[in-house]
């Protein structure tokens, strides 16, 4: 396969890019809405290349651990990350909900600011996937845009409460 699939989700929020920056950037606000209608626990955020963010999310009994390793950021414009999958003592894993998951995910936001809004582009591409991991995020992508959509949503609603 010579072409990997890549995701794409796109969106205008009516905010300044900087306030856009910090809901991406601050645990504090990203914990708000990264793992929507779950309780999202950012155990580490170290925002430079070389960095790491440890997330956990809690629905229930069940815990999903993760880790984006940053790979780039430049400030205000973009974020590049290495996401994976984790047990909680951050070892990166085979997904345990999705065993064919991508082991890594190469994850770049960019922000683009013009009138006061700000255009979020986040694409997601399979890294270093074998056959069955590439299929497998192939067919899941028609249904990604429903967790960050609703994660976006969210978002929404912060800048207009953020912005009073």
């Amino acid at each position: 396969m010579s072409e990997l699939p890549e995701y794409k989700i796109e969106r205008i929020f009516d905010a300044p890019r900087e306030l856009v920056w910090r809901a991406w950037t601050d645990p504090a606000l990203l914990h708000r809405w990264y793992g929507p209608n779950v309780e999202t626990t950012i155990h580490q955020f170290n925002l430079k290349a070389g960095g790491e963010w440890h997330n956990e999310m809690q629905w229930g009994d069940t815990r999903d651990y993760s880790k984006m390793a940053f790979q780039e950021v430049i400030e205000p414009e973009r974020i590049v990350w290495h996401h994976s999958s984790t047990d909680a003592d951050w070892n990166i894993i085979t997904n345990p909900m999705m065993p064919n998951w991508p082991r890594v995910l190469l994850t770049t936001v960019t922000f683009e600011e013009s009138d006061g809004k700000t255009t979020v582009r986040l694409t997601q591409v399979p890294l270093d996937a074998t056959a069955a991991e590439i299929a497998c995020f192939a067919g899941a992508m028609a249904n990604m845009d429903h967790g960050w959509g609703a994660g976006f949503t969210i978002l929404e609603t912060m800048f207009a409460e953020l912005q009073v």
